[in-house]
């Protein structure tokens, strides 16, 4: 069922009419892609031709990208699937935090964006490592100084990770002049199906496989590749690169619904906003109010929200990312957030306003009644 109000689109972007026809003319047509046959090669040009879009939105060479179930395989195939010690950001997606137990972490300031000083310091005193930090971070939107962060990992013979999941599609990425070594993709937070996404990997050696046997992605990844999810992500790649000109018109929605927000509920507080955020990401808080009871209400109203990451089984829980970058628990407590799109309306946002300024009342009545 559709909300009359979809503002979760970090969870999910709608699926894109070009992926919708990429997704539906493939599952019409039958062919595994490593047969030999004619239907065979069908659904290997298909999966080629995807691969290129989706090298083509990272800034990387096409034999670089290996195709996966999804982001959080492929942030476990880069960090499980390399030779070094790895460092991983504390405001990491989950599939990250917990893809190596044996992870050090590397601390972010208040706003969200990573110590590179703390970095530095790492690096020095434990020599090469793999340093996994995301694009822009999928709570709060904040975008993370990627070029000053692989500066410094090169430097001491490490290689980057970046989970770009969130920033594909709204932000421009090109590996090469941001010295990004791998990069994180997921189909479905660009407009794709839900069930692909890929690892692309621009330089140095390609992580060990982690699952065996069929051979399939030049060994990197077995099992029969998903055509007809890989052909709608490379649909959905290839719309998102072409449509970022998007970004300045969701940004300033974005904008504007702070400020009304923070008008219409004066205690309102924007997590991430004094950094570079993502266009269409916004991180709000309503101190005094609980996430999961926001989140309720707004669903009751038909307008879809998240608290957190989306990818929790379901479950509204406490913030990693507002616990690391210090923000108090009243107000990590009531934080929720709201991702645009480029078909976002104004009426959607106008009913998440008035929802909001009705929450903030029933704060403040029960504050009131204390």
């Amino acid at each position: 069922m559709t909300p009359a109000a979809y503002l979760d689109w970090n969870a999910t972007a709608p699926l894109r009419p070009e992926a919708h026809a990429a997704l539906l003319g493939v599952l019409a047509a039958t062919g595994n892609p490593s047969s030999v046959h004619a239907a065979g090669r069908a659904a290997r040009r298909v999966v080629e031709e995807a691969r290129a879009e989706v090298a083509a939105l990272a800034g990387a060479p096409a034999d670089g990208v290996i195709f996966t179930s999804g982001g959080t395989e492929a942030n476990a195939l880069a960090l499980c699937g390399s030779a070094l010690p790895v460092a991983v950001s504390a405001v990491e997606h989950a599939s990250v935090l917990a893809a190596r137990d044996d992870a050090a972490r590397i601390p972010v300031g208040g706003d969200g964006v990573v110590a590179l000083d703390a970095l530095d310091a790492m690096l020095a005193a434990r020599g090469p490592m793999l340093v996994s930090v995301m694009i822009a971070n999928n709570e709060t939107g904040v975008i993370q100084p990627v070029a000053a962060i692989a500066e410094l990992v090169h430097a001491r013979g490490g290689r980057l990770h970046c989970d770009a999941v969130q920033a594909a599609g709204r932000v421009v990425i090109d590996m090469a002049s941001q010295g990004i070594d791998l990069l994180t993709v997921s189909a479905h937070k660009l407009g794709g199906a839900q069930g692909a996404g890929a690892l692309v990997v621009r330089s140095g050696p390609r992580p060990a496989g982690q699952l065996r046997g069929g051979g399939q992605e030049q060994g990197s990844r077995a099992g029969t590749e998903n055509v007809a999810a890989i052909a709608a992500f490379g649909a959905a790649a290839r719309a998102a690169r072409t449509g970022l000109s998007a970004a300045q018109a969701v940004a300033r929605m974005r904008d504007r619904l702070e400020e009304a927000a923070c008008r219409v509920a004066p205690v309102t507080r924007i997590l991430g906003a004094g950094v570079p955020r993502l266009c269409n990401t916004s991180c709000l808080a309503l101190p005094g109010a609980e996430a999961a009871t926001l989140v309720m209400a707004m669903d009751l109203a038909g307008i879809a929200i998240s608290a957190g990451a989306a990818c929790s089984s379901g479950k509204v829980r406490a913030s990693h990312v507002l616990a690391a970058m210090g923000v108090p628990a009243e107000i990590a407590a009531g934080a929720v957030r709201v991702s645009l799109g480029p078909s976002t309306t104004s009426a959607e946002t106008d009913a998440f306003l008035r929802q909001w300024a009705t929450q903030a009342e029933r704060v403040a009545s029960r504050r009131a009644a204390a």
